[in-house]
C-alpha cells in the first residue's frame, strides 16, 4: 500500500526519502510505504493552510459539522478493514483496533454536535441600553503533532475540534503510523472537506520543528513524550505560540485493603496489559496494602501469565507486539534494570520465542521506590509494585512521581475513595477501574509533567482551539 502527503487538497508522494511500515508481529512483512515531505512541502502546507483559513472560518458551523459526520459514516463502514491495517501497522489486537476506529467516528459526531451547543456569551452591561457578548473565534492554523500509539482516536481528537471550531490544519502523524492517519485524512476529503483545510504531511522529528517554529502555524497541539514536549513548550513559549501537551505517564493504581480483589487484579492487568502497555494512561505502578499484597499479587501474576501474546490478528490473542524494535529494546532493557537494583519478577521472567516485537506481560516486586523503574515511563506491558502501611502511606505513593496523568483506587469504603480525590495530584482517576480509558465528552490531560496547557477532549478542547472576543454591544445614539 503507497501512502500520500496531502497539501492543498492534492495527494502527492513526497520529495524527501522513502519510508517503509512493517508489522510488528513479523517485521519482514511491509504494511505501507511513502516519502516523507521535504521542507518545502511543508512550506506549501502551511501556505495552503493559510490560504483556506477565512473561507473555512466563514464556513457556517453546521456546514463545517456536516462534514464531520459524513467522514464519521465513512469511518464506520471501514472500521473493520481499517482496523485490521491498524492491528497490522501498530500491534494492538483486531478487537482493539476496531474498537479505537469506530470511536474516532464517535468523536468526529461528538464535535459536530458542537455546532447545536452554544457557541458564546452574553452579560448585562451596567450602561442602559447596552450589553457584553463574548463570542468565540478560531485560532487559526493549528500544527498538530500525533503519536504511533493510537494511530486515529488521537490524530481524530485534535483534528475534529480543530476543524468544527473554524480552524484549517497542518498535521505530522508518527512515521510509524501512516497508514490510519492516511485513512483518516482520506474520510475527511472524501467527506467533502474543502482543499487546504487539512493537510497531511509525513516526516520526522525535523518535520516537527519545522511545523512548531513556521510563523504561520498559530498554536501546536502535541501528543508524545515528556522530553520532546518539553522541548515543544519552551519553543512555542519563546515564538508566543499557545501550546497544548499531552505528554508521558507513570500512572499508578492503588489496591486498599478493603477491595475487591479479584476485580482490583482483572482491573489491575486491563489497565497495565491492554494495548501492550502502549497506552499514556498504562498502569506501570501499583501500590498494595500490605495485608492484602501477597493475595492481590497471586492473582495479578496468574492473571499476566495466562494472557495470551501473539499475533493481533489472530482469534483469542490478548496481546500483541510493541510497535518496533526499538520499543522492545527499552522496554526490556528497563526490566533488566530494574532486576539488578533488586526487583522479583513474579510474572514475565521468560522472553517471548518468536518473531516480532514481543515481550512478556511482566509483573515486578520492586525493592522501594528508590530504583529508576519507579520514575522512568518504559511505554510497554510491565508494573511494578510496593507495598503500603495503610491509606495515607498509599495516596503518598501513588503521588510520588514527576508525572500527573492518570490514576487509580480500589476500595469499598467511599470515605477514603472521596480523600483520594482530594489527595491524589492527577488528571483522571478511577476508581475501582483501570487507570485507562477516557470519554470524548470529557477532558482530558494530566498535571505536572504529564501536561501543559488547556486540557483536550470535551468542551475543554474549545479553550485551546478558539479565542474569545468580549463585545461590548451599545444602542445607537
Amino acid at each position: 500500500m503507497d501512502v500520500l502527503n496531502l497539501i492543498g487538497g492534492r495527494w502527492v508522494e513526497g520529495d524527501s526519502e522513502e519510508f517503509a511500515d512493517t508489522n510488528p508481529a513479523r517485521p519482514s512483512e511491509v504494511v505501507a510505504r511513502g516519502r516523507f515531505a521535504s521542507a518545502a512541502e511543508v512550506e506549501r502546507a502551511v501556505a495552503a493552510a493559510r490560504a483556506a483559513a477565512p473561507a473555512w472560518a466563514a464556513t457556517p458551523h453546521h456546514a463545517r459539522a456536516a462534514v464531520l459526520v459524513a467522514a464519521a459514516d465513512l469511518v464506520d463502514a471501514a472500521a473493520d478493514e481499517w482496523g485490521a491495517e491498524l492491528a497490522r501497522e501498530e500491534g494492538k489486537t483486531l478487537p482493539e483496533a476496531v474498537a479505537e476506529v469506530r470511536g474516532s467516528a464517535r468523536i468526529l459526531r461528538y464535535y459536530a454536535g458542537e455546532a447545536d451547543r452554544e457557541s458564546g456569551e452574553i452579560f448585562a452591561s451596567p450602561r442602559p441600553g447596552e450589553n457584553v457578548l463574548v463570542v468565540r473565534k478560531p485560532i487559526g492554523v493549528a500544527g498538530l503533532i500525533t503519536p504511533f500509539n493510537f494511530p486515529i482516536v488521537i490524530p481524530a481528537w485534535k483534528i475534529a475540534p480543530a476543524l468544527s471550531y473554524g480552524n484549517t490544519v497542518v498535521w505530522k502523524p508518527s512515521s510509524l503510523v501512516p497508514l490510519l492517519a492516511y485513512r483518516l485524512a482520506q474520510a475527511l476529503t472524501s467527506a467533502g472537506l474543502p482543499d487546504g483545510v487539512l493537510n497531511l504531511v509525513y516526516g520526522e522529528a525535523e518535520a516537527g520543528s519545522a511545523i512548531v517554529d513556521h510563523p504561520g502555524v498559530d498554536a501546536i497541539s502535541f501528543t508524545g513524550s515528556t522530553a520532546v514536549g518539553r522541548a515543544v513548550i519552551a519553543r512555542c513559549g519563546e515564538l508566543g505560540k499557545p501550546v497544548q501537551t499531552e505528554m508521558g505517564g507513570k500512572n499508578a493504581s492503588v489496591v486498599l485493603a478493603d477491595a475487591d480483589l479479584d476485580h482490583a487484579a482483572e482491573q489491575v492487568c486491563l489497565g497495565a496489559f491492554r494495548s501492550t502497555g502502549q497506552k499514556c494512561t498504562a498502569t506501570s505502578r501499583l501500590v498494595v496494602a500490605s495485608q492484602v499484597a501477597d493475595e492481590l499479587l497471586e492473582r495479578v501474576a496468574e492473571r499476566a501469565a495466562r494472557l495470551v501474546v501473539g499475533d493481533p490478528l489472530s482469534p483469542g490473542v490478548e496481546m500483541g507486539p510493541l510497535v518496533s524494535s526499538a520499543a522492545r529494546d527499552r522496554v526490556t532493557s528497563g526490566v533488566a534494570r530494574a532486576v539488578e537494583e533488586g526487583a522479583k519478577p513474579l510474572a514475565g521472567s521468560s522472553p517471548y520465542d518468536g518473531e516480532g516485537w514481543f515481550v512478556p506481560p511482566t509483573v515486578l516486586d520492586l525493592p522501594g521506590t528508590g530504583v529508576d523503574f519507579w520514575r522512568t515511563e518504559l511505554f510497554g506491558p510491565v508494573v511494578g509494585v510496593v507495598r503500603a502501611s495503610g491509606t495515607e502511606e498509599a495516596l503518598e505513593l501513588a503521588n510520588l512521581s514527576d508525572h500527573g496523568l492518570s490514576a487509580a483506587i480500589f476500595t469499598r469504603d467511599l470515605g477514603v475513595a472521596l480523600r483520594a480525590v482530594e489527595r491524589l495530584d492527577v488528571g483522571v482517576l478511577h476508581i475501582n477501574s483501570e487507570s485507562a480509558g477516557t470519554f470524548p465528552y470529557v477532558p482530558f490531560g494530566g498535571v505536572k509533567q504529564s501536561g501543559f496547557g488547556p486540557k483536550e477532549q470535551g468542551r475543554a478542547a474549545r479553550e485551546f482551539f478558539t479565542h474569545t472576543m468580549t463585545v461590548y454591544l451599545g444602542a445607537p445614539a
